[in-house]
């Protein structure tokens, strides 16, 4: 499982000019997924996710989590993420789960992020996606695992 996590001041998602959903202050977190992931990886990257201390506290220091903060997470399927741009122009997405197996692991993948804090916003699992965010710092962050 790959997570690329930007932190941001908000958020909105819209597929075919529709608004899906939206979130304040917190993350943004684009989730890829690839052979011999499970949710024992899922259960991991969230737990790190949830715990990551990238918000400034008093001080100025990046020492808050976004419990912390009461902060939101938008979470977005991105099969490109497993893209290999190492060869040719085309990426391969060879890499990349294929539906069937990708869909169940980011429907865990949510359910995780409201069981931990309640609420997480979403995309549209297969679907072409806009989203208009505030990148905050800029802070963006990868955890694989």
């Amino acid at each position: 499982m790959r997570a690329v996590i930007q932190r941001v001041n908000s958020a909105t998602l819209t597929v075919n000019g529709e608004k899906i959903s939206s979130i304040g202050e917190g993350f943004l977190v684009l989730v890829g997924y690839t052979d011999g992931d499970d949710e024992k990886k899922i259960d991991y990257v969230v737990d790190r996710i949830v715990g990551m201390r990238i918000f400034r506290d008093e001080n100025g220091k990046l020492n808050k989590t976004l419990k912390d903060i009461g902060g939101e997470v938008m979470c977005v399927s991105n099969f490109t993420l497993y893209g290999n741009a190492a060869t040719g122009r085309r990426p391969d997405f060879s890499k990349s789960a294929h539906f069937a197996v990708a869909k169940p692991m980011y429907d865990y993948t949510l359910k995780k992020f409201e069981s931990m804090l309640g609420r997480v916003a979403s995309g549209v699992f297969g679907e072409h996606m806009h989203i208009d965010m505030s990148n905050d710092g800029p802070v963006t962050m990868i955890i694989d695992k």
